[in-house]
Parts: structure tokens; C-alpha cells; sequence
């Protein structure tokens, strides 16, 4: 890919190392199934996806590998837990912060009869833990939460949250799509009862590979959305009720579980803490830099505070989108302007309908492609003398090409 790619919070690139060789090593030499065949590739397929269940385990801290669910992405698996767990009636609690994988499946079940509550949080996107509490009521189940946003960066309190909800006996579902990866997530301490991932974004790996983790009490309560051949209790006409199975029908991504197995193994020879030190300096120094720019608004806390690799902004004297299109035609830097699929965080955040351009960081981007963008702004949008302009391109370098 040529030029800067800054979208990494809507699919990390590049890939980890490793994670295209193990995708094609699968294709090619192997490509069978699994739990259908009784021959040595069969076999060894199957070594791969439960390595994979216990490396996801060992990132999570969660005990039960054959509890780790896979699906196509971390919508999917929110469309499984909600869907099979709510019924009319029920109660539930989200952010104002939330994605629309969290959204629109409750906006549909909302249509049913499910009952939905939205704490709302500040102009930066934090969560007041204590207007939560104020939402429970006799017919609560479940409080949904995302992690962290994707278009403020914002990372909200859950350990807190999973504790009211702990004291109300509720269940806790978390959506770690912007974390997984970049913050260490204890399942545990966050006393979680599921927990949705995706592949494709911080945990470096292929698209179409996500899942879910829950616990027994929680996994016992959901419906599945989707039954079939799973190549076990083939005499029945019933889905299993055991796990994974229960929620496994048809034929898994292998390719990507493949793909995901060697990304996790990257994740955890870097070690997570590590990525996340270098992904925070990159967005302090362009949060730091933008600042001193004028007509531009910053979303979410301070960059030294609780955030993300992220960076949305909002150009008060400019389009959005013709900076964000000047700033790929120009300069080959690759951003994602609009509401990001999360319009109740834009509401919330003061800049709907007209969103923001996300600048997303990765561990692979450097210092220099952070002063990249920066002059990039600085001479395109905010001078308009010839000299100053011909200054800062000088500290341009014409063939800049990202590590990928």
C-alpha cells in the first residue's frame, strides 16, 4: 500500500509479521476442515483453532478455552449474545458512546419490546459511573458497554461498571473492538460475564475472524443464531448444548484463525504494554502539535489522560471531507472522515451530522510520520504566504513512504 495509512481503528495495516505467510501456509498446504475428517491434515487443523482459543485465553485471562467463540467479526458476535440473551420485556443499559454493531441490533430488539436505557456521557466521552446506577431498575438484565470509543478514544471506567453490575446481578457485556490489543483486558477484574473481539483491528490479524468469550451461566441462557453442521452429534437433528459447538454451525474461517493464531503470538512476544507506550507517544505528539493550529476542534480527554491510539478532529473553517480528500490527494495520508459508524458518540460529542477526520495510530507509524501529517496541515490548510509554504515543504520529504 502506498502513501500513510492512519485508519487503524477501522483495520489495523499492516498485518503482524507472519500472519499472511500463516493465512497462504494454510491454502496451500493444508485447507481441509475440521472435525469432519479423520486423517492427519483434519487433525492438525484442529491443533491450530484450539492453540488459538488458549492464546486468545491467555490474552484475556479467561480459564475456558473451549468457552472462546469464533465468528466473523465482533459484530456478528454482538448480534449472537444480544439477540439470543434479550427478550421482550428486558432492560438494558449502554453508553452514549456505543458503536452501531451495539445500536442497531438493540434499536431492532427495542422494536420487540425490549426496553433500552442510555447513560450519557460528557463532551470528551467520559462515563459518569454514578448515572448508570440511577438507570437499574426491577427489570434489568444486561448492561452493554464498549471498552473505548472509537471515534473519541475515550477509554471508559469498566472495572467500575463490572462491579454495579456484579452488585446488581446483572450481566456485563463488553465490546473490546478498540481495545483488544492495545490496553491489557482482564476478564476477570473486569468481572465480565462476555466479552466480543474482533480480529482485524489491534490484534493485527485478517478480516472476517472475530469472536466472543462468556461464561457458563450466561452461555446457558443464549439462544443461538445460527444452527447447523458443527461435525459433532451428527445423529441429531438439534444443536448441540455444549461449547463451542453450540454456537459454532457450519465451517469456520480457517484461513483466518490461521492468520489470527500467529498474530496473537506477535501480540504476546511484543508484549501489549509495550504497543501501547508507542501507539500513546504518537498520538500525544500529534494531539500536542495540532493543538497549536487554529480552527480546530480536538475530541475526547488529554492526551496524556485515559485514551487511545486515536485522534478525531473536527476543522471548523474547513470541510471535513475535502480535508480529509486534500490530505490523501496531496499527500498520500489515508484517514476516515464522517461519523464512523458511531452517530450516537458524535450527538454526544457535539459534532453530528458532520463527524470528524480519525487520524488512528499504529505501533508500526513513527515520530516521522506523525511530523509528516502535521506539515502536511500546516502547509495545506493554515498558511497562506508562498515563503512559509515553501519552508514547510522543505521539511517534507517528497518521497515519503510509511515502514510498510
Amino acid at each position: 500500500m502506498n502513501g500513510l495509512y492512519l485508519d487503524n481503528a477501522a483495520t489495523s495495516f499492516p498485518k503482524a509479521p507472519g500472519v499472511a505467510e500463516a493465512v497462504a501456509g494454510f491454502l496451500t498446504n493444508n485447507g481441509c476442515n475440521i472435525n469432519r475428517g479423520l486423517y492427519a491434515a483434519s487433525f492438525e487443523a484442529a491443533n491450530i483453532v484450539y492453540e488459538t482459543r488458549e492464546l486468545l485465553c491467555s490474552l484475556f485471562n479467561f480459564p475456558k478455552p473451549e468457552n472462546v467463540i469464533f465468528t466473523k467479526n465482533i459484530t456478528e458476535s454482538l448480534n449472537v449474545i444480544l439477540k439470543g440473551l434479550l427478550k421482550p420485556g428486558d432492560h438494558v443499559i449502554v453508553s452514549s458512546m456505543e458503536h452501531n454493531a451495539v445500536m442497531r441490533p438493540l434499536a431492532s430488539l427495542a422494536e420487540k419490546g425490549v426496553e433500552l436505557s442510555t447513560v450519557l456521557c460528557n463532551n470528551k466521552g467520559e462515563l459518569p459511573t454514578g448515572d448508570l446506577g440511577l438507570q437499574i431498575r426491577s427489570n434489568t438484565k444486561a448492561v452493554i458497554m464498549t471498552h473505548a470509543s472509537n471515534v473519541s478514544g475515550t477509554i471508559l471506567p469498566l472495572e467500575e461498571v463490572g462491579r454495579l453490575c456484579r452488585e446488581h446481578n446483572l450481566f456485563f457485556i463488553v465490546d473490546c473492538a478498540q481495545t483488544a490489543g492495545f490496553l491489557t483486558i482482564d476478564f476477570q477484574t473486569l468481572k465480565a460475564d462476555a466479552l466480543a473481539f474482533t480480529g482485524h483491528k489491534g490484534l493485527l490479524g485478517p478480516q472476517g475472524i472475530g469472536g466472543f468469550y462468556l461464561n457458563d451461566k450466561l452461555a446457558s441462557l443464549i439462544e443461538p443464531l445460527i444452527e447447523g453442521g458443527t461435525g459433532s452429534a451428527s445423529d441429531s437433528v438439534l444443536q448441540p448444548s455444549y461449547l463451542p459447538d453450540r454456537f459454532e454451525a457450519g465451517t469456520l474461517n480457517l484461513p483466518g484463525i490461521y492468520g489470527l493464531n500467529a498474530s496473537l503470538k506477535y501480540l504476546s512476544a511484543e508484549g501489549v504494554p509495550a504497543i501501547r507506550e508507542k501507539e500513546l507517544s504518537l498520538v500525544q505528539r500529534f494531539i500536542e502539535n495540532v493543538q497549536t493550529l487554529p480552527g480546530i476542534q480536538i475530541l475526547g480527554p488529554d492526551p496524556k489522560q485515559n485514551r487511545t491510539g486515536i485522534a478525531s478532529l473536527n476543522f471548523l473553517n474547513h470541510d471535513n471531507a475535502e480535508v480529509s480528500y486534500q490530505l490523501f490527494k496531496e499527500f498520500g495520508i489515508m484517514t476516515r472522515c464522517g461519523l464512523h459508524c458511531a452517530p450516537a458518540a458524535h450527538q454526544t460529542l457535539g459534532t453530528f451530522p458532520q463527524g470528524t477526520i480519525r487520524f488512528s495510530f499504529s505501533h508500526f507509524n513513527s515520530i516521522q510520520d506523525v511530523d509528516y501529517v502535521i506539515n502536511s496541515l500546516r502547509r495545506n490548510f493554515f498558511t497562506s504566504s508562498a515563503a512559509i509554504s515553501q519552508a514547510i515543504a522543505a521539511t517534507l520529504n517528497p518521497t515519503h513512504t510509511p515502514l510498510f
